[in-house]
């Protein structure tokens, strides 16, 4: 599947599934990448932001250029993905930000947006899984509702597929993990400018 795909899928359902977005390769390279050390990951926004493990177990890195090459490649590529979504859905993407999700067996993140419509930049959300040999027994599916609260799909955690979604428009959770499951979580986000302060921040 290539950029257009992805493109023309967000266009026309506000969300794409592609299984071959990364190779078994570049899976594994960024496998190598994986942190010694990880954060317990929160929910809310600046002062709102707070952790919960009733609602989210996760633990999180973010990823930063300059770090590591396959980080960088990854990066490029997403880039060239947010040069594809503005070109042609005009949406204004102005960056992308990710993270490193570690799930551990029994770890989950129950249902939420990433977005609620008019109160944050975060306007296209990303999940690139990055766990060879995982299987349906292995859980830590991640369950998409549709906007009234409907099921709409549930998909595993296949080694380089690409879950694109809008971010406002749909609900989503992830469901028990099984065994020690990683993917990287990303967000395109709008320009929510203040003088020369990015609104909101990580």
């Amino acid at each position: 599947m290539n950029e257009l795909t992805i493109i023309d899928d967000i266009a026309t359902h506000g969300l794409s599934v592609c299984d071959d977005f990364l190779s078994a390769q570049a899976v594994s390279d960024l496998q190598a990448c994986l942190p010694a050390q990880w954060n317990q990951a929160a929910i809310g926004r600046e002062r709102k932001q707070h952790t919960n493990t009733q609602i989210r177990r996760d633990k999180i890195y973010w990823l930063e250029r300059d770090t590591a090459p396959a980080i960088d490649t990854l990066l490029d590529k997403m880039a060239n993905l947010q040069y594809a979504f503005n070109r042609h859905l005009f949406l204004g993407l102005f960056e992308y930000e990710a993270h490193f999700a570690k799930y551990n067996p029994g770890d989950f993140y129950a249902k939420h947006y990433d977005a609620f419509e008019g109160r944050s930049n975060r306007k296209v959300t990303t999940v690139l899984y990055l766990n060879h040999d995982w299987s349906e027994q292995d859980g830590g599916e991640i369950v998409i509702y549709n906007p009234d609260g409907s099921h709409r799909q549930t998909l595993w955690p296949k080694a380089g597929r690409l879950v694109t979604f809008l971010s406002e428009a749909f609900p989503h959770e992830v469901l028990p993990a099984k065994r020690q499951r990683f993917s990287i979580a990303g967000w395109y986000r709008l320009n929510g400018m203040s003088g020369r302060r990015v609104d909101p921040i990580r």
